[in-house]
C-alpha cells in the first residue's frame, strides 16, 4: 500500500470507530507500530485526526461530539479539582440543576446531603440518589451519546420549574461565540437550564476553552462564575471579568 493510500485508511478507521489505538491500526493494516506512529504524527499535523494517549481521534469539528466513555477519562484529575472547588458554592438546603456531563458528575459525587438535586441525566440521578434524599429527573428522551435527557418532555419540565443553583457544562467557551455544543436539542436544554437558574456555575476543564461548536446556548454574562483549571487567554479572562463573571482557576499542577 501506497504512504498516502494508507494514510487514508488510517483516517477512514479512525473516523468509523470513533478513535484507534497504534496497535489496532498496526494489526488491520499489516504495518509496525513505528511506521503507524509517523503516520499519525504526519496526519495530526495536517489537522485531519487528533492524537491521543495510545493512538488516535477523529478531528474534531464545530459538529464533531465525542462520546460518553472518553469524555469520562479525559482530563479526570482536573475534573475532579474543579468538582472539589465547586461544591464549596452550594449554601444548604438549596434546589440545585446537574447538568449531564462528566465534569458535573464529578460534582454529584462530592455533594452534601442536605439538598434537592435535579438532573437531566439519568446516570447523574443514581450517583446523586447515593449522597441526597431526593432527586427530580426531567424526564424525555435518552441521547446515548451524552446520556442527557433531551425534548419535549424535558423541556416541558424545565419550564414549569425554578432552581437556585446550576452546575452547568459546555463543549465550548469562546469570547465570540460563548457557550457552545454540538446538538440543538441539549443546547435549548442548557438555554433553559441557564433561564430557570439564580446562579449559574460553569465547570469546564481547560480543554473546552477558545473551542467553538455548532450551537450557541448561553452568552458569557449569563454566567456567574466558571470554575477551570485553564489559565484562561488575556482577553477571554478580561471580557469574562468586564462581563461580572468570576472566575475560579483551580492549580492541578
Amino acid at each position: 500500500m501506497l504512504p498516502e493510500a494508507r494514510k487514508r485508511k488510517i483516517v477512514e478507521l479512525v473516523s468509523t470507530h470513533d478513535g484507534q489505538s497504534v496497535s489496532e491500526l498496526a494489526d488491520e493494516l499489516d504495518y509496525s507500530k513505528a511506521t503507524i506512529r509517523r503516520d499519525l504524527r504526519a496526519l495530526a499535523e495536517e489537522g485531519l485526526i487528533e492524537r491521543s494517549h495510545g493512538g488516535a481521534l477523529p478531528a474534531t469539528s464545530v459538529a464533531s461530539e465525542r462520546s460518553y466513555g472518553e469524555r469520562e477519562v479525559k482530563n479526570l484529575e482536573a475534573k475532579r479539582a474543579i468538582a472539589a472547588r465547586a461544591v464549596e458554592e452550594i449554601a444548604d438546603t438549596e434546589v440545585v440543576f446537574f447538568d449531564a456531563g462528566t465534569t458535573t458528575t464529578e460534582v454529584a459525587r462530592r455533594v452534601p446531603s442536605d439538598l434537592l438535586a435535579v438532573t437531566n441525566s439519568p446516570q447523574l440521578a443514581v450517583e446523586l440518589g447515593e449522597r441526597v434524599e431526593e432527586v427530580k429527573l426531567t424526564g424525555g428522551t435518552l441521547r446515548s451519546r451524552t446520556r442527557a435527557l433531551v425534548g419535549p418532555t424535558a423541556e416541558s419540565f424545565m419550564e414549569r420549574t425554578n432552581f437556585d443553583l446550576l452546575f452547568l457544562g459546555t463543549n465550548g467557551l469562546d469570547v465570540e461565540a460563548g457557550l457552545t455544543t454540538p446538538n440543538e436539542n441539549e443546547a435549548r436544554m442548557k438555554e433553559l437550564m441557564v433561564e430557570k437558574a439564580n446562579r449559574v456555575v460553569l465547570v469546564c476543564d481547560g480543554s473546552k476553552v477558545g473551542e467553538r461548536s455548532f450551537v450557541q446556548f448561553a452568552e458569557l454574562d449569563d454566567v456567574d462564575h466558571l470554575i477551570t483549571d485553564a489559565e484562561l487567554p488575556k482577553r477571554l479572562a478580561e471580557t469574562l471579568d468586564a462581563a461580572g463573571v468570576r472566575v475560579t482557576e483551580e492549580d492541578t499542577a
